[in-house]
């Protein structure tokens, strides 16, 4: 690895970031051997009673009228355990604030909606798997989903009342047909140590969201991005404010794209490994009001995202892009290492800036600190020429135009 660290300035946290970011997450689903498709988990002898087992705490949970039910579960959460063969759904429905249903290791054909607040939704790693049932007539099954969490906005896609507080962690989700998980008009919600993967669009997807902190994920062989935060993802409009959304420490390879952030503000995305994907990290926007940007891409390690995907209406092919801003304002790109990049691609290179599919350009991005080495056509580009970018500091050899490293 030292040849990639010739420059002193991000030498430090960018090495911790490529040892932290490419041991995290294979590890993070370990409490088994990987099998070689999610399908072919051992699932134990189904159970001849289909409702799930719950473990209650010694005092009875409060009365919802009383003013103590404000503090749901004082006394402990109600642990909602499902083995293979029960209904996940019903444990889920039967779950109050503060509640935990939790899967054994096996297979569980079918979706899953969370809509109540505070509930979290845990497995035993990539042994317990949410796949696709035929049978499965739900909105979230219809829709293609696996696993989504649902709040409730109007006919405008303005949120009326956000899911809260819902968490998912250490499980995996595979094989739907557009998302593996599909979270739209939530607060505070937890994705966290998650395997999505053979999804057709895609692995994780946050739209309408604010405060979510999606952690330690693995997504991998999604038709679109391995995570995707968005405000929608059919519909135009001004940028959402996140409040705050963090995107660390994922794991996101073999995706048209690793993680897309359109129309988006307000949201750090530091310390995720791309690699292996037609685009490592694009953040995404156009003339809408307010615009995407006022958000930093900070100490991740993007390599080799060199796979050909075709262009679709909203963007043209995409091969050999290591960071990709169209359309944004105020973005910083820092202490990033982004490395041995080539296509064909009009976007193709290390760091590109690059008009949106309306024309509009960058605005004030900083992008600064960057170790940049061995992409082609070029390390940096900035195509757009867009008002008030700073190019500073970055270790690079080639940019477009010249004197940018």
């Amino acid at each position: 690895m030292t040849p990639l660290f010739t420059s002193t300035r991000p030498r430090t946290r960018v090495a911790t970031v490529l040892l932290a970011s490419a041991a995290a997450v294979p590890t993070l689903l370990a409490a088994a051997p990987v099998p070689a498709s999610p399908f072919a988990v051992a699932s134990p002898a189904v159970p001849t009673a289909t409702a799930p087992h719950v473990t209650r705490p010694n005092l009875a949970r409060p009365n919802a009228s009383h003013p103590d039910a404000v503090r749901p579960n004082a006394a402990g959460p109600n642990v909602h355990r499902v083995q293979p063969g029960a209904s996940v759904q019903a444990a889920v429905d039967a779950a109050h604030p503060g509640d935990v249903v939790e899967l054994a290791a096996g297979n569980y054909p079918g979706s899953v909606t969370i809509a109540t607040d505070g509930v979290t939704l845990r497995g035993q790693g990539n042994r317990s798997v949410l796949v696709p049932d035929a049978a499965d007539h739900s909105a979230c099954a219809a829709a293609g989903n696996g696993l989504c969490v649902t709040g409730v906005a109007d006919d405008r896609g303005m949120p009326v009342r956000p899911v809260s507080g819902a968490v998912v962690e250490s499980l995996a989700v595979a094989g739907f047909a557009k998302n593996g998980i599909a979270a739209a008009v939530t607060d505070k919600l937890t994705v966290h140590q998650v395997a999505s993967h053979d999804n057709g669009l895609q692995g994780i997807s946050v739209e309408m969201s604010t405060r979510a902190v999606l952690t330690e994920n693995e997504a991998r062989d999604n038709g679109q991005a391995g995570i995707f935060v968005a405000n929608w993802f059919d519909r135009k409009g001004g940028a959402l404010e996140t409040r705050g959304t963090q995107v660390a420490a994922n794991r996101l390879t073999g995706n048209r794209i690793g993680l897309q952030l359109r129309r988006v503000r307000d949201l750090t995305a530091t310390g995720n490994l791309a690699s292996g994907n037609c685009g490592g990290i694009f953040v995404v926007g156009d003339d809408g009001v307010p615009r995407a940007g006022s958000l930093s891409v900070t100490n991740n390690v993007v390599r080799a995202n060199n796979r050909y995907c075709e262009p679709n209406p909203r963007l043209d092919s995409v091969q050999g892009t290591g960071i990709l801003l169209t359309g944004t304002e105020d973005v910083v790109v820092s202490e990033n290492l982004v490395t041995d990049h080539s296509g064909t691609s009009p976007m193709s290179g290390g760091i590109v800036l690059y008009p949106s599919v309306v024309g509009a350009p960058n605005a004030r991005a900083v992008v600064t600190d960057n170790i940049l080495t061995d992409n082609v056509p070029v390390d940096l580009a900035d195509l757009d020429q867009g008002n008030g970018t700073s190019f500073m500091t970055n270790s690079c050899r080639t940019s477009q135009p010249a004197g940018h490293c």
